[in-house]
């Protein structure tokens, strides 16, 4: 934001000129120039975010994206065999962690939905509980996005149950836009919590790297037009191939001077802890600290 920005140059100002005549005027001059494009950098480039779902079992595309160093969020599975190491390996990476949750969909194998899902069948308070174990079981999640869920997701009491528990723990929550009648924006406004929608699926269950690209630039040209957007992959089957499509986006996202950030940079939530981001330069995706 412009406000921060500036506030910011002063700050770095202020200090400097504090050390007196330990600094000479050159120094002071060429710091505050550095902070002044960093931080007007900050304020106006274009944002996305990239969601990879289904982290939490033994699937492709688990090690490839810890590897590449790309900036993901991380959206975990609760209750998989793999769910609390591989929330911790994000953790470790810096990379920032969210809870997949299940809710039940209109259609789809109850199998995909994995343990302890959200199904219609629960009352209100069974709904809270399961929840705030999901939450419980995923070290480090600062929010929550929905896997699956097209039946759930319409479903306005059900959804306000789990948003309450959302908005007690100071969370945010990603609507991953499996139904054009979510409640969860409307739900969101009117519980002042913090939310995000899914701008473009950058995969499917049969994506080549070819379809990632594509849909890569789809998700930079909407970035480019709103100022943010958010784009969701997955691990999986084809989850290798998800990593290669990103990966040989970087060049475009340098090209058009995007930035890529965790998930809650981009939707401004409040109290969170601190985590971390990469900017991409050249061909490298650099670890650093957001402020």
């Amino acid at each position: 934001m412009i406000w921060y920005s500036k506030t910011k140059v002063w700050l770095v100002m202020m200090g400097l000129l504090c050390l007196g005549s330990q600094l000479s005027t050159s120094i002071i001059s060429e710091t505050v120039s550095s902070v002044l494009v960093h931080s007007d950098l900050e304020a106006v480039a274009p944002k996305i975010a990239i969601i990879i779902d289904d982290f939490g079992g033994k699937v492709k595309g688990v090690e490839s994206f810890f590897q590449s160093k790309l900036p993901i969020t991380v959206a975990v599975m609760p209750f998989m065999e793999e769910t609390k190491a591989q929330a911790e390996e994000a953790h470790r990476l810096g990379l920032e962690v969210i809870v997949h949750l299940p809710l039940e969909p209109k259609r789809g194998k109850k199998s995909w939905l994995g343990p302890n899902a959200i199904t219609s069948d629960l009352s209100i308070e069974e709904v809270k509980e399961r929840t705030k174990k999901a939450l419980e079981d995923v070290p480090h999640a600062v929010g929550l996005n929905n896997h699956m869920g097209s039946k759930i997701v319409e479903d306005r009491e059900k959804m306000r149950a789990i948003m309450d528990v959302v908005k007690e723990k100071n969370l945010f929550i990603i609507d991953s836009g499996t139904s054009s009648k979510s409640q969860i924006p409307s739900l969101a406004e009117e519980m002042g919590i913090s939310y995000g929608v899914r701008d473009v699926f950058i995969d499917d269950s049969r994506s080549p790297t070819s379809h990632v690209i594509r849909q890569v630039k789809k998700l930079l040209k909407i970035a480019k037009k709103k100022g943010s957007a958010i784009g969701i992959g997955h691990v999986g089957t084809h989850g290798n191939q998800t990593v290669q499509g990103i990966l040989r986006s970087v060049e475009l996202v340098k090209e058009m001077q995007v930035e890529i950030v965790p998930v809650s940079h981009i939707i401004r939530p409040t109290e969170l802890p601190e985590v971390t981001s990469m900017r991409v330069e050249g061909n490298k995706v650099p670890l650093y600290v957001k402020p």
